[in-house]
Parts: C-alpha cells; sequence; structure tokens
C-alpha cells in the first residue's frame, strides 16, 4: 500500500541556494493536497559559510539525516572565498555523493517554449537531452589526493584519474535503462558514449566496459564520441542527441554547456542517485553576487524537486508521486508558455518569489 508521508532532508547551503529552496518547498507545500501526500522536510545546515563559521563543511550528523531520509534536497554549496587547506573550494555535496555512492549524476536539459535560446537555428526548440555522469571515480577520485612532487623549478602536481569496471558498468547500466526509458515514451533510445579513448588508457578500458555493457540492451542504439568532437556538435546540433554517458570531469564541463544552449543554468535541474540514496539539486552554484536580491530562477530548484518526486515515485511504487512529478513540470511549462513570468537570467523582471507563485498557481 502506498505510504502518505515521505521525510526529505533539506540543505539550502549557501548564497542562493537558500532562496531557490525556499520557492522550490513552496512548490513542494502547495503539492501535498493535490496528491494527497505529505513531504515532512528538515533543514540542516551545512557548506561553506558554515566552514567558515565552524570549521565544518559537513556535519557528521547531518550526513547521518540524510542517510535516514527517503530523498535529500540540496540547493547550492561553495564559496569562491572560503578554502581549505589544499587552496580548493570546500564543496560538501562532493563528500555527499561518495558517502552515499551517488554514483550516476543526472542532468536533463530542453528547451521551454516561451523562453528564448541563444541559438538561431528553429530546430533548438526540439533540445531534450539527459547527460549522465559517472560521479564516484573518473578524475574527482583525485580529490583529496593529489600531491606534489619535487622543488623549485622541478615541482610537479599529480592528480590520479579511476576508471573501474564496476564504476563504469553500473552508471553505464544506468544510462542504458534511462535510454530505454526514453525510448518508451518516444525519444529516439539513442545512448551516446562520450569519452577520449583515442589518447588515454582509461579511457579506452571506458569504452571497452561500455560497449561490452551495451550487449546486453540490444534494442538501444549506441554509439560513440569523442569528448572535443562532442564539444562542437553540442553547439552545433544539439537537438540531435538523446542520451549521453560520461566520465565525471567530462561530465561537469559538458552539462554546464547543455545548459548554456537553453538559455541559462537556471533551467538545469539534476539528480545525483545511487542504489539506496538520491540527492536532487539545481546544477547551478551559488551566485553569492546575487545573493540576497531575490532574482534568482528557482525553476532548476523545482525541477529538481519534480525528479526528486519522479525518483521516489518510481522507487516506492507510488503513483500519486509519479502524477506529481508530471503536474509540477506542467505547471512550469504554462508559467512560461502563458508568459506571465520571466527570469532576470532571460532578459525578463520576475524574481525567484513571483516564479514560485506563477508555478503555484498552476499546480
Amino acid at each position: 500500500m502506498p505510504r502518505s508521508s515521505y521525510s526529505i532532508a533539506v540543505l539550502p547551503g549557501d548564497g542562493i541556494g537558500h532562496e531557490v529552496m525556499a520557492a522550490a518547498l513552496e512548490v513542494l507545500c502547495a503539492l501535498e493536497s493535490r496528491i494527497g501526500r505529505r513531504f515532512v522536510t528538515s533543514p540542516h545546515a551545512a557548506g561553506a559559510q558554515h566552514y567558515a563559521d565552524t570549521g565544518v563543511a559537513l556535519p557528521e550528523p547531518v550526513l547521518e539525516a540524510c542517510r535516514r531520509a527517503d530523498a535529500i534536497l540540496f540547493g547550492a554549496m561553495g564559496l569562491p572565498h572560503v578554502r581549505d587547506a589544499q587552496g580548493t573550494e570546500v564543496i560538501p555535496q562532493l563528500d555527499i555523493r561518495f558517502a552515499l555512492d551517488l554514483y550516476a549524476g543526472v542532468r536533463p536539459i530542453k528547451t521551454w517554449p516561451g523562453l528564448p535560446t541563444p541559438l538561431s537555428d528553429p530546430r533548438a526548440a526540439q533540445i531534450d537531452m539527459v547527460l549522465v555522469r559517472e560521479n564516484t571515480e573518473g578524475l574527482f577520485y583525485a580529490r583529496g589526493r593529489g600531491v606534489i612532487e619535487g622543488e623549485g623549478e622541478n615541482a610537479a602536481a599529480f592528480d590520479t584519474m579511476r576508471i573501474s569496471r564496476k564504476g563504469t558498468a553500473r552508471v553505464v547500466d544506468f544510462a542504458l535503462r534511462l535510454t530505454e526509458q526514453r525510448r518508451a515514451r518516444g525519444r529516439p533510445g539513442r545512448l551516446t558514449n562520450v569519452d577520449k579513448a583515442n589518447v588515454f588508457r582509461s579511457m579506452a578500458f571506458w569504452r571497452e566496459v561500455f560497449v561490452e555493457r551495451a550487449t546486453h540492451f540490444p534494442q538501444i542504439t549506441t554509439e560513440h564520441a569523442y569528448v572535443d568532437a562532442m564539444a562542437l556538435n553540442l553547439v552545433l546540433k544539439p537537438w540531435t542527441y538523446d542520451v549521453l554517458v560520461t566520465e565525471n570531469m567530462f561530465g561537469d564541463i559538458l552539462s554546464d554547456l547543455i545548459a548554456s544552449l537553453v538559455g541559462s543554468m537556471g533551467m538545469a535541474p539534476s539528480g545525483d542517485i545511487g542504489d539506496h540514496h538520491g540527492l536532487f539539486q539545481p546544477a547551478h552554484g551559488t551566485a553569492p553576487d546575487i545573493a540576497g536580491r531575490g532574482i534568482a530562477n528557482p525553476t532548476a530548484m523545482i525541477l529538481s524537486v519534480a525528479m526528486m518526486l519522479e525518483w521516489l515515485g518510481e522507487r516506492h511504487a507510488d503513483a500519486a508521486l509519479l502524477d506529481g512529478a508530471s503536474i509540477i513540470e506542467s505547471a512550469v511549462h504554462r508559467a512560461f508558455l502563458e508568459q506571465s513570468v520571466r527570469p532576470y537570467d532571460f532578459g525578463g523582471q520576475s524574481g525567484t518569489q513571483a516564479i514560485a507563485e506563477a508555478v503555484v498557481a498552476r499546480l
């Protein structure tokens, strides 16, 4: 029997994270009565500012709360001026990914009627793709493990990339299943593997694992692309792609690129998903230059809530949650299609609260 309530750990984080999170929770709260479900949200302090204030970026009780929750809603963390002993930014979201083994970074992106795009080609209106990023290995594996050898002019820094069979196989399988699901909904059913197998042994190994796993999904069309060629083609013809899967660093870079193709990071939701936990957050950063001004676009955070509901709905076989995800996405679609609001990052004058209210009004 479906559950009546779900526990959500809420980590607003830093900068505009607090503002977009408040807007998203307003939408989630308004949805409860419409789908007959209750969401018990518990806020937790973590992030760069928390590190500056206390010396701890991600307190252990907060991580434990994330483990216990049915899902995690995450705003944005990190401030350019807050650095650790190695000189890198304090970004606890990476700690959460590794601690909860959130190996699949899912970044959907599409154009929204009513909002302008930077691409003049009318086919840009057809952009609808998902980038799946391996989240726990690749070059990000080097975080905290980098070394500097030698001194003076002979000094050199080394960061090691890790590509394992297990880590690659599970994220490729995730991407293949996702492509299969999208195919059932009318999408092309094509998965593009993005690597640099012509240069690096690690990437050639990644491709070997991809090819082997793809044999288990014969109904899915697969292809390969080098990451530099993919960056070019994403700018020239992004509407031709369906699902992409790639290594951690490549995915980090390309996910920002595809968000720009539809006009703004403010429209880019994401999910970090593992076998037992799911974290959902906007793909954008903390934008400290506009924090506190009430002009941040909360759409990516609101759409991340929809992603969370879809994941929970599938995980718990709860059709009401799946309906809730569709309701939110439809409300966002109509708010922009009817041009009742236009975010600042699209040249409009609609602030964070106005966009949240427009979505709530259309639930």
